[in-house]
């Protein structure tokens, strides 16, 4: 491993690791086959710090840095991508997005209640026919007095059905305007706040991935974030910090697939010996390794510079792009080295290679990661 741990980031990862053996392990299966968010895990976790990972401990908060919030995420996710996913999704983006551009009064009320697991986030920025092109949202804030009106449809939400507070980006000016989008801080229960579609997923299936839709929701200007029109620039910060979080769930899930392909090499004998002394099998573990080590490498270099307050743009989706796809790839391989037992249900790497492909797509799709890098170097 590229990233030394610190005695307290070694009982902090053994901590969340008896969680995830003692929690997840035992219903990964039924909640993948049917789809069930298990809302009662994500308190669970709030009582152990691991949904406020990097709020600060005056609002109730862990205060980690993105060192700890990336081995965090890749230890539930060797276990379970699915939860991984949500815990990720609630930190970085919703939860996230109120303590960078929230101010006192909003941190004080939302954050306490975020970090604890009591309420789970969400954040509404995609919508249908906006997925990488979001500055051409239609939902729309049109202000009346006091409130703005919130009209339009948000889709592939994490947690769009059953999120307690959503921060959503809704347009406040006119579609190829600069500074047209506006945050808001809504809540569930606001009238004309509903929940639709419910998406029937490949993998993350755990993971609840919903439509949100305004209808006449009023929202009163003491929930937006910021200043009307930053919404936009916004956005794009929290995703800088989110697709650290999504390469940690590639990396989680390479490793998961790794460990599980290197056990199952050891044991599985063809040919009078076991298939790991074979060097078709023992050169694709070795290449395994040596991308989750560079992913590993990556990541945690995104992160250093996260938590000394730098620019990560060009760098983090380095490290989403890069980590995501090797985690594809590394599921991908496992498969083959399990044979047909990795296509069954019996053997974790099924799923791991269901699971895998969403970090290539979620918070920006590999082309955008590539678009942002090349940007960044030929300026």
């Amino acid at each position: 491993m590229g990233y030394d741990l610190t005695e307290e980031q070694q009982m902090m990862t053994a901590a969340i690791k008896d969680f995830a053996e003692q929690h997840i392990r035992p219903h990964i299966m039924d909640w993948d086959e049917a789809q069930f968010f298990p809302i009662d895990l994500f308190k669970k976790l709030g009582e152990m710090g691991f949904m406020g990972v990097l709020v600060p401990e005056e609002y109730g908060g862990s205060g980690l840095n993105y060192h700890d919030y990336i081995l965090i995420l890749e230890e539930i996710t060797k276990v379970d991508s699915s939860i991984g996913l949500s815990v990720a999704a609630h930190n970085s983006l919703c939860t996230n997005h109120i303590l960078q551009f929230g101010n006192e009064e909003q941190k004080q009320k939302y954050l306490p209640k975020l970090a604890s697991g009591a309420w789970i986030g969400a954040w509404g920025l995609t919508e249908h026919n906006t997925g990488s092109d979001a500055g051409s949202m239609s939902t729309t804030a049109k202000k009346d007095g006091d409130f703005y009106v919130l009209n339009g449809a948000k889709n592939f939400i994490t947690h769009g059905k059953s999120g307690h507070v959503a921060v959503v980006l809704a347009r406040t000016g006119e579609k190829g305007e600069r500074h047209n989008a506006t945050a808001f801080v809504v809540l569930k229960g606001t009238p004309g706040f509903t929940s639709g579609k419910k998406e029937n997923k490949l993998g993350m299936r755990a993971s609840e991935t919903a439509e949100m839709i305004f209808d006449n929701c009023r929202v009163h200007k003491d929930q937006i974030l910021g200043q009307v029109g930053d919404g936009f620039a916004q956005a794009l910060s929290i995703l800088d910090g989110g697709r650290i979080s999504i390469g940690a769930l590639g990396l989680g899930i390479a490793k998961g697939s790794f460990e599980a392909s290197l056990k199952y090499a050891k044991e599985r004998e063809q040919f009078g010996k076991p298939i790991a002394q074979f060097q078709a099998i023992s050169f694709k573990l070795a290449d395994m390794a040596t991308e989750i080590e560079a992913s590993e490498l990556l990541l945690h270099r995104a992160a250093e510079l996260k938590n000394r307050g730098e620019r990560i743009t060009k760098i983090g989706a380095m490290a989403k792009m890069y980590a995501s796809e090797v985690g594809v790839k590394v599921a991908t391989e496992a498969i083959q080295i399990h044979g047909g037992y990795g296509y069954t249900k019996d053997f974790p790497v099924e799923k791991f290679y269901r699971d895998a492909k969403l970090n290539t797509i979620g918070e920006g799709t590999t082309e955008i990661q590539k678009l942002v890098i090349a940007r960044n170097i030929l300026k």
